[in-house]
């Protein structure tokens, strides 16, 4: 049982990795207004990924990001 619990942590955190290299460092717009570029990636054991950006204070749900600077929409 312990070698399923392994597999789903080492899964877990490289779905992590993977969105750190794609979402840190581009720009964003979130569902209510605020803009930046991402600075961290957080996984929060109730809501999923976080993110936080440059300039504002805070952590926010990766579903209140809106625009990504290629104009891909979520």
């Amino acid at each position: 049982m312990s070698d399923d619990w392994t597999r789903r942590a080492t899964n877990i955190l490289r779905e992590l990795h993977a969105a750190e290299a794609e979402l840190i460092g581009r720009g964003v717009i979130l569902t209510d207004g605020k803009a930046g570029t991402v600075d961290h990636v957080f996984l929060d054991e109730v809501h999923g990924l976080r993110i936080s950006i440059g300039g504002h204070d805070g952590k926010w749900p990766i579903s209140t990001l809106k625009l990504l600077d290629s104009g891909f929409a979520r």
